[in-house]
């Protein structure tokens, strides 16, 4: 089911949360909604999901209009950061719960269970309480909860944001499997670029109640149309009026016309990859972006100059 989004407007009181949204989502994908704490991600979730009212604009899901539709009946699953499980239950009866008070019968409802917590691979968990499981495994769970009434999309508000970074990592991936085994339209929100670069087909980047630009992982950090996408997908230099990417500061073995001197502050070696640390002959910082192997040839340490060109780069009007 395809998620559409009109013309959209949300203001509480003389704050506008949400200004002319429009986007949509396409059937079975798996989408990110990015951007910075106050920029309208979590409102924008909660209005598709019936959790808020636009004061204007429309809702679609699968073609049909749902703007004035209650939550319950929109076909959506939603999962909150903080899980909001019920403590009192176990991980079965949680994620029973939905299909309960939709009166399924018992054997269905223990069917659809096994099946779920077979899926979030939480089977030999069933009967615990959520306060026997860690922060990933009560995700999972929230997550089949979500999924227990087979719902026509999944939103995920900061899905990962209470967890530690290892945990992250691996729920992530464990999301783009997931994904690649339901194919239930997904929208999460995050405002962690890895997140949104590293397993979602579609980002929307969001800023102060607007939307900057919708595109891939790819298309964002190679083509951004603002300098809000230039500055907030992947790192970048300000060199003046340019906005130059890490790896297009290249450094020379020697100088030629179209370098600078460049004084080397820090040397950061990141496993394959090396960080330096730079300022250059106008006073400028920056940081170059380059192997190990390379950086080793140029035998790079604290307190060298260096010859540096920089190259490509984006000005914006």
């Amino acid at each position: 089911m395809a998620i559409e989004v009109h013309d959209v407007h949300k203001r509480f009181g003389d704050f506008a949360a949400l200004s002319d949204i429009c986007l949509r989502v396409e059937p079975g994908s798996l989408g990110a909604v990015l951007g910075p704490s106050g920029s309208g991600k979590s409102t924008l979730l909660r209005v598709i999901a019936g959790l808020e009212q636009p004061d204007s604009g429309r809702v679609l899901i699968g073609g049909r209009d749902v703007t004035r539709e209650p939550p319950q009946r929109r076909g959506v699953g939603f999962v909150f950061q903080h899980y909001a499980a019920f403590k009192h239950m176990t991980v079965r009866d949680n994620v029973a719960f939905a299909l309960r008070i939709r009166r399924r019968a018992k054997p269905e409802v223990l069917a659809r269970v096994d099946e779920l917590l077979a899926l979030v691979r939480l089977e030999g968990l069933a009967d615990r309480y959520p306060g026997q499981l860690s922060g990933g495994q009560r995700q999972r769970m929230a997550l089949a909860r979500a999924l227990a009434a087979e719902p026509q999309v999944l939103l995920l508000d900061e899905p990962f944001g209470a967890l530690d970074a290892r945990v992250r990592a691996e729920l992530r991936e464990w999301l783009r499997r997931l994904h690649d085994e339901v194919h239930v339209t997904t929208l999460f929100v995050t405002h962690d670029q890895q997140e949104a670069m590293e397993i979602s087909e579609q980002v929307v980047v969001m800023n102060e109640g607007g939307v900057e630009q919708v595109g891939t992982p790819r298309e964002l950090y190679e083509h951004p149309r603002t300098e809000f996408v230039m500055s907030f997908v992947g790192e970048v230099n300000r060199v003046g009026e340019r906005f130059v990417r890490p790896h297009e500061v290249q450094l020379l073995p020697q100088s030629d016309a179209g370098s600078r001197e460049g004084f080397i502050d820090r040397v950061l070696h990141l496993g394959f990859e090396v960080r330096v640390g730079l300022t250059l002959d106008d006073g400028d910082q920056v940081w170059s972006q380059t192997t190990r192997e390379r950086a080793d040839e140029l035998e790079l340490e604290v307190g060298q100059i260096v010859p540096v060109r920089l190259g490509g780069g984006r000005v914006f009007a």
